[in-house]
């Protein structure tokens, strides 16, 4: 980095120093601190490596953790049965609406797998390149298939990195019902993380987690109409989101900014040397989970007082999900704060029993039976 460069950085910073992007919302409203994720049930044992859940119409959610896929069911969920082992970490789910699961499968691409069939169908390329970092994938009434992939050519496991080099590198890509004809609708996205497709199939919603920003966008014969920025400027970042089975979505957060990471961010030279001389944990970096490891990053805010972390402490890692309305606003949200038990919030999904929630960085399935507006 130059003189020259410096000299521009700090102009900026004086005369745009709240400037969208770098101007984190206050947690008000719908989004107002609460305890309340904290009170869900755990599901089972914990299960490393929850990534994604999904729900069909007969009460049966289906999981992904680590290289497995698991099948819910009995009182609670507590029954699991495997129903198929991968060769590498599975992610993003769905179910189409001819029965089969989709799962994005890092390093390799989307699978479909049918009941009737013991192995998968695969797309593993789109347009010429590797599908390595698929993140979420969903499914249109008709058939069509939509998944995002976060960085192309990244794994999904170096997210950190990703957001480090400050890349925007993500893809939105179509596929046929049977994962043919795959056409890349979008490109150059900062790392899209979730999508879903409306109920009556006439929009497509998606998130970007380094944008922090929810789009909705009209799906038609033609194709993908124009971009809506639903939400521009979220204090977290967005992950998957599923329908809540009464036209809205469910949110998952699975960090909440800080103001000690967007300023790193705009410090190449200590941000660049950082990267290259200590591991990604101790970056000063989101995170999944934390304070278990005396040598992570700590703002003084959230040294403990007392054996005690304030909830309202700067947070290395936090729990946040939201549900959102039709229009995609937010109406009610769901929060394990600093030193809480369920942090690192990647997906969940509606069922007739409560809300299924996996916390990725706490290794957990939850179930959330109280009320959401």
């Amino acid at each position: 980095m130059g003189m020259f460069d410096h000299l521009l950085r700090d102009i900026r910073s004086v005369v745009d120093r709240d400037g969208g992007q770098n101007a984190i919302p206050p947690l008000d409203g719908a989004l107002s601190p609460n305890d309340r994720l904290d009170t869900a049930t755990p599901i089972g044992e914990a299960l490393p490596g929850v990534d994604d859940v999904v729900a069909d119409g007969n009460g049966v959610v289906y999981v992904s953790a680590g290289r497995s896929i698991w099948k819910l069911g009995g009182d609670g969920f507590a029954t699991r049965t495997k129903i198929i082992e991968f060769e590498d970490d599975a992610g993003g789910l769905a179910l189409h609406p001819d029965g089969r699961l989709l799962v994005c499968v890092a390093g390799r691409g989307l699978a479909a797998i049918d009941p009737a069939k013991p192995v998968p169908r695969w797309c593993e390329a789109a347009d010429g390149s590797a599908l390595a970092g698929l993140l979420s994938v969903t499914a249109a009434p008709d058939g069509r298939i939509y998944a995002v992939e976060g960085s192309v050519g990244r794994r999904p496991s170096e997210w950190r990195h990703d957001l480090m080099e400050k890349r925007s590198n993500g893809r939105l890509i179509a596929f046929g019902a049977d994962l043919d004809n795959p056409r890349v609708l979008l490109r150059g996205l900062p790392y899209p993380y979730g999508a879903a497709v409306s109920a009556d199939g006439n929009s497509l919603w998606l998130t970007e987690s380094w944008a922090h920003r929810l789009s909705s966008f009209a799906l038609g014969g033609s194709g993908l109409g124009a971009r809506e920025i639903v939400a521009g400027n979220m204090p977290g970042y967005p992950a998957r989101l599923h329908p809540d089975g009464h036209g809205g979505l469910l949110l998952g957060l699975f960090a909440r900014r800080t103001h000690l990471i967007e300023f790193v961010l705009k410090e190449d030279d200590f941000r660049e040397e950082m990267m290259a001389t200590m591991p990604p944990d101790y970056w000063v970096a989101p995170a999944l989970v934390g304070g278990s490891d005396c040598l992570e990053p700590m703002q003084i805010g959230g040294v403990k007082a007392l054996g005690i972390q304030k909830p309202w402490a700067p947070p290395r890692s936090y729990g946040l999900l939201v549900h959102l309305d039709a229009e995609g606003e937010a109406t009610d949200s769901l929060h394990s704060r600093a030193g809480g038990r369920f942090h690192g919030i990647t997906a969940a999904c509606a069922t007739g029993r409560g809300i299924v929630i996996a916390a990725r960085g706490a290794g957990r399935l939850l179930l959330f039976t109280g009320d959401i507006r």
